[in-house]
């Protein structure tokens, strides 16, 4: 493994750290800023909105700069909002902190799986981009649970200072490890060519595919403390054991999918999708006992993040004139995805049937998502027959008659 993907996941790592640890730190934030608990959660909303504004704002304004100084600026950006984030004096401020935070984050690992693949030779794509992407996964496993004690003990401001020494470590990193003569993404064509590169039909699928597969994952995850609660049996104290297997079933589909992708990408998608709504669909009933709930959670991160690199390598591919602009677009849908996850899970929530029926409305979400990838397979197959049968027709008819019929 090319050590520049060491510093690529430590980013990621501290990212991942800062994005879910919030959640954890909303009752002790919203106690020392004297704010109801649902005005601290618009600080999550905050950093998602920064993810969706800044990820392809921030990789089509840096498209003529060298991707390995793009990327250290956009993680100095990142230590800028958690340093804003632990001192902010109010909740208006710690708003405006969580939304700079969320500026790098699409940018980051957009450009990062750009970075990760020229890393590689072409067969080891799909891995380079897992391989990245730990530093998310394993931030679920350690990361936030580490960063959440530390927020109790010595505060939540301790967290966000915690959170940027990472980000310190990762500026290091990529400064040492990320080869100086990388080149600049699109640099000859500029903002209009990376914009122009994505009014493509099969780009926009790849993206819709996104929003779907993990809006399944979120429609469901976002309920999972109840669901092991109120229908598994499980007290308070346990969850946070259990949301670490979440990450410790997240870090091995993610590893699977992108050993998977690169020999068959399209097929992983595929697999990882249905695996995803059988998991989903199967909840109501894995949910009954104490075992069974455990053994769904790590399936739940398995079969989700099994989509992970090929969706993201599908996307950078569709759009190969401006893979980071691509790339970081990913990342935005990724949060679309939560967000919109969240809200059908609560809708099914809200029509009272049942704590387990967000995992119910995901399967749907998955299905969904089968049907997007479906379409985005019968796009690329037309387009690659197309020139085809061009080919054919004009080797077997006068060139004037094959003309003809070409038009």
């Amino acid at each position: 493994m090319p050590l520049a993907l060491l510093a690529l996941a430590v980013g990621a790592f501290g990212i991942g750290t800062t994005e879910f640890v919030m959640m954890g730190l909303l009752p002790d934030v919203a106690a020392d800023l004297g704010i109801s608990l649902p005005a601290a959660g618009h600080l999550v909303s905050a950093y998602a909105l920064g993810v969706v504004v800044g990820a392809p704002l921030l990789a089509a304004g840096t498209a003529r700069m060298s991707r390995r100084t793009v990327l250290i600026g956009l993680m100095l950006l990142f230590v800028v909002g958690n340093v804003l984030s632990a001192l902010a004096p109010g909740n208006g401020s710690l708003l405006a902190a969580r939304f700079l935070s969320g500026l790098p984050h699409g940018a980051f690992f957009g450009v990062g799986a750009v970075v990760a693949t020229t890393l590689v030779a072409p067969e080891r794509k799909a891995r380079s981009v897992s391989l990245m992407f730990l530093g998310l996964t394993v931030a679920n496993i350690a990361g936030v649970p580490v960063a959440t004690l530390l927020g109790q003990h010595l505060g939540w401001r301790a967290t966000f200072l915690g959170v940027s020494a990472i980000g310190v470590a990762a500026i290091v990193s990529l400064a040492l490890l990320i080869p100086r003569t990388d080149a600049p993404g699109a640099a000859s064509s500029g903002l209009r060519g990376e914009v122009a590169a994505l009014r493509s039909l099969p780009v926009w699928l790849a993206l819709g595919t996104t929003v779907a597969g993990f809006g399944a994952l979120f429609a469901a995850y976002s309920y999972i403390t109840p669901m092991l609660t109120d229908a598994a049996g499980y007290a308070d104290a346990s969850v946070t054991v259990l949301l670490a297997l979440f990450g410790v079933g997240a870090t091995a589909g993610n590893l699977l999918g992108g050993r998977l992708a690169d020999h068959a990408m399209r097929a992983t998608l595929f697999g990882g999708l249905v695996s995803l709504a059988l998991v989903l669909a199967l909840f109501p009933l894995l949910m009954s006992s104490a075992w069974s709930a455990a053994l769904a959670v790590v399936l739940l991160g398995t079969a989700a993040f099994v989509t992970g690199s090929p969706l993201q390598l599908m996307v950078m591919e569709k759009a190969s004139a401006a893979p980071s602009l691509a790339s970081s677009a990913n990342q935005a849908a990724f949060n679309l995805a939560n967000a919109g996850g969240a809200w059908i899970g609560g809708l099914a929530l809200a029509a009272g049937f049942g704590v387990t029926s967000p995992a119910l409305a995901g399967a749907a979400l998955a299905v969904l998502g089968l049907g997007v990838a479906g379409t985005a397979y019968a796009v690329d197959r037309r387009r690659v027959a197309r020139p085809a049968r061009e080919r054919l027709i004009a080797g077997h008819l006068p060139q004037e008659t094959a003309r003809a019929v070409r038009s």
